[in-house]
């Protein structure tokens, strides 16, 4: 059984930012933090106070997580970046609506005294017995990922412990976030504050010029200590009392949408009756059913979940190898709706947003390959482009030679020129792409245009076939990640202003070829029509690749398209990397990072001079026993992560891997996380330092095999479409959404009850479909019995642990 939480995080707009810089105005960004851990920067607007961001993500989280942060930053060249303010929920807030969290949020001011992390290691005890004077005892042991709150990126941490007036303070641990105390401290324990005496346990960075900073606390319930005599734990450090702003809703807001979703994953034998239910009811129409069941689900599913509906539909048939028969399905089903040819597929219909997220799996390699080297030299080129006489500004075009200034015509031609051979690049690719687009991607094609040619004969429909598959392949997958590459993984950062107009120009013409249409596209934007000739002859060349992919199954293309197909839901990832390699007792280098072409496939992580030389080093990914990040300190980068596995000998090796954002840094981490996610032998703990002068620069330990100093964290990771596919985990998904529409089901099924008596006709079909219904309603049951059974287990695991722990520890909320 697995459990983890799933948040969905958009960030999307921010409005009435603060001034930082000369300019009179900004430049902002967004670090996202889960517990005090940046897992996503977002792009920098540049010179806005009012920036648009509309960036998503889907990050997997334990359970057991607390708060998600949005710090906003000011991005500055030649300083440190400026803070501006933060929003934080917890979730506490996230599971209280279910439905997900939509609106403006006010950026509050960040206070020191609030920002603490880390826990500390105590054991408290209370001494003596009978005539004896008692005394508590406080041993401070240890602490963890405190905060860093010196230029060297530590801090110097001491423990102050507070009781009944008397004060105590331990050694200062010097630069270190990981310090070791083991020193004891007594009270003479004051019986006549039993109902209120409170043992206080601080933690201070200490500073030899300024005043000290605090790092946060712990408050103990000595009354409710006295019962257990003594304990032992780790304890998480609180802030102190929070302090009202005097800059609330001065600093601007930032406009987020959040959805958090708990999810239980049950054993797959568990979800077997419901998948093989699910397959029948595609495969069904091989033998001349219709497959009601599908059906329903559309009927009954709500504009608003229907895109994550059909995304856990889609993977669920993949992994059963039935994504055709339910595509096909789809279509007919919106076939049989349309009456109107210009509206087919044209509605977020349960077929349109399948198809959608359908090629987003399967084709995101094929989309890569295709548009990645036209978005890059629009990126790199950077030219001026404008077609629409309204938007034209000189001063962004420059001069057209050395004393004469482009005019407006000047302009539009260059532009004029600059599109055409933007587009005719990419109509080029698209015809050369029918030989390396996946088989599956063409035989969904292949039955969509078969099926829209069955429903509309006529000649003169006989565009409609063509415009079928390119309401999907172009308008619904190619022109969006022409439009926004950062969302299609095709670069690492939004487009500028100049070149997101480039990008908007070129989708209008690859839509306006995919619409078939040039009259009307030009009626509507005449300035669009300079292009007309060149969107005319990207019309006929697409018919003639839409002519030639349905076409590929015939057989003297299988052959070449079994080889070039590209497999939707496999691990991997690969790119450059700075690497520094250490084994066992061996001490890291002194020579800089070297930069390596690494790559993660399904068994190895491998790396090698360049991107096509061999590859001659592998780590295999069974014998990886962590993946984490390295404090900063080490190396004088935030940005570096640790790969610790063992070798066929025993030792013990790792590889440090420097990345150039912490957005890079977050998807090596989740990729190899996620790669290594069965592994048996994992560590519990590691050291987040390093090996250096004979002890670990984190917590000082002498010796390299000292156990590690920090925990492990497994179980943060982000979502990516290179991901592979897990039907249990969809099975489950699709299981909740059925729940949530169980009653509209039932009604459904009653009405099928009420009509079985009146008509004899369809009684046999009417029957399938209530026993079918029936079935469905028995398989939820089971489902739920199952996941009551596991409630119920995990209630009882968890009874006595925290009964112990509310028998002693106080737990102090702040207004």
């Amino acid at each position: 059984m697995a459990k983890r939480s799933t948040l969905f995080i958009k960030i999307v707009e921010g409005k009435n930012l603060p001034i930082k810089d000369i300019t009179g105005s900004s430049d902002p960004y967004c670090i996202v933090k889960i517990d005090n851990e940046a897992i996503i920067r977002t792009a920098t607007i540049w010179k806005t106070l009012s920036p648009f961001w509309g960036e998503e993500y889907t990050v997997h989280l334990p359970p057991y997580f607390r708060t998600v942060s949005f710090y906003v930053l000011d991005e500055d060249s030649l300083s440190r970046d400026d803070v501006i303010g933060k929003v934080s929920i917890t979730k506490e807030v996230l599971t209280a609506k279910p439905q997900g969290v939509d609106g403006w949020m006010n950026l509050t001011e960040i206070d020191p005294d609030e920002e603490v992390q880390g826990e500390i290691h105590l054991q408290i005890s209370v001494l003596g017995d009978g005539d004896i004077p008692r005394k508590l005892c406080c041993q401070v042991l240890e602490a963890r990922d405190l905060a860093k709150k010196d230029r060297n990126g530590a801090s110097d941490p001491f423990v102050r412990v507070r009781y009944n007036g008397k004060t105590y303070e331990s050694t200062v641990v010097k630069k270190s976030c990981y310090p070791r105390w083991n020193e004891s401290f007594e009270f003479e324990l004051d019986e006549t504050l039993a109902d209120t005496g409170l043992l206080s346990v601080e933690v201070w960075d200490w500073d030899l010029v300024s005043r000290n900073d605090f790092l946060g606390k712990v408050l103990f319930n000595i009354n409710k200590l006295q019962s257990a005599q003594e304990e032992e734990g780790w304890f998480r450090l609180g802030p102190d009392k929070s302090k009202h702003s005097e800059y609330e809703g001065t600093l601007g807001s930032l406009r987020l949408q959040l959805r958090l979703r708990d999810e239980v994953v049950l054993p797959s034998s568990h979800y077997k009756p419901l998948t093989e239910l699910l397959s029948q009811s595609v495969g069904s129409q091989l033998n001349g059913n219709w497959p009601d069941f599908i059906m329903l689900i559309d009927e009954t599913t709500t504009a608003e979940s229907r895109q994550e509906v059909a995304n856990n539909l889609v993977k669920l048939f993949l992994g059963q190898g039935l994504v055709k028969e339910f595509l096909d399905v789809l279509f007919k089903l919106e076939l049989e709706k349309t009456t109107e040819p210009n509206t087919l597929f044209r509605s977020n219909s349960l077929a349109s947003k399948s198809m959608e997220s359908f090629l987003k799996v399967a084709g995101m390699q094929y989309l890569h390959r295709l548009l990645g080297p036209i978005i890059n030299r629009i990126f790199e080129e950077k030219k001026y482009v404008e077609l629409d006489p309204s938007k034209v500004e000189l001063k962004e075009a420059g001069c057209a030679g050395l004393h004469r200034q482009q005019t407006e015509s000047d302009i539009i031609q260059q532009s004029s020129s600059l599109l055409q051979s933007y587009l005719s690049e990419l109509l080029t690719s698209i015809l050369q792409s029918a030989s390396y687009c996946p088989l599956l991607i063409c035989q969904v094609f292949h039955q969509l245009y078969l099926r829209v040619q069955e429903c509309f004969p006529d000649p003169e429909y006989r565009k409609v076939k063509f415009i079928a598959v390119t309401s999907f392949l172009c308008l619904r997958f190619i022109s969006p990640a022409i439009m926004s590459p950062k969302l299609f993984h095709l670069r690492e950062k939004h487009a500028d202003a100049r070149t997101s107009r480039t990008l908007l120009l070129l989708a209008k013409a690859v839509q306006t070829i995919g619409n078939m249409d040039t009259l009307a596209c030009c009626s509507k934007e005449p300035w669009m029509v300079c292009l007309q000739s060149a969107i005319q002859q990207g019309i006929t060349q697409l018919k003639d690749f839409i002519t030639k992919l349905v076409n590929c199954h015939e057989p003297e293309d299988l052959e070449l398209q079994t080889r070039m197909s590209l497999q939707c839901g496999t691990m991997e990832k690969e790119g450059f990397l700075f690497l520094h390699r250490t084994k066992d007792k061996c001490m890291p280098m002194t020579s800089p990072f070297k930069k390596y072409y690494v790559t993660l496939s399904k068994d190895t992580l491998s790396y090698s001079r360049t991107q096509h030389s061999k590859k001659s080093l592998f780590i295999s990914l069974p014998k990886i026993r962590a993946v984490e990040k390295v404090e900063e300190k080490c190396f004088g980068s935030a940005n570096v992560m640790q790969i610790i596995s063992s070798e066929d000998s025993g030792q013990q090796e790792t590889l440090y891997l420097d990345c150039k954002s912490v957005n890079e840094l977050n998807h090596w981490l989740s990729a190899l996380r996620k790669a290594c996610s069965h592994n048996t032998n994992t560590m519990s703990c590691y050291h987040p330092g390093i090996y250096k002068a004979d002890r670990w620069s984190c917590c000082h330990q002498k010796e390299k095999s000292d156990p590690g100093c920090d925990k492990t964290r497994h179980g943060v990771t982000l979502q990516e479409w290179y991901d592979p596919l897990d039907p249990d985990l969809e099975a489950q998904l699709i299981y909740q959404h059925l729940c949530s529409v169980q009653h509209a089901m039932r009604d459904k099924y009653y009405k099928l009850r009420e009509q079985q008596g009146v008509q004899e006709a369809d009684s046999v079909r009417d029957q399938k479909k209530v026993d079918g219904l029936s079935k469905l309603f028995s398989i939820l049951q089971d489902l739920h019995d199952a996941h009551a059974a596991v409630e119920e287990e995990e209630r009882s695991k968890n009874k006595n642990l925290f009964l112990e722990l509310q028998t002693w520890h106080y737990s102090v909320s702040y207004s």
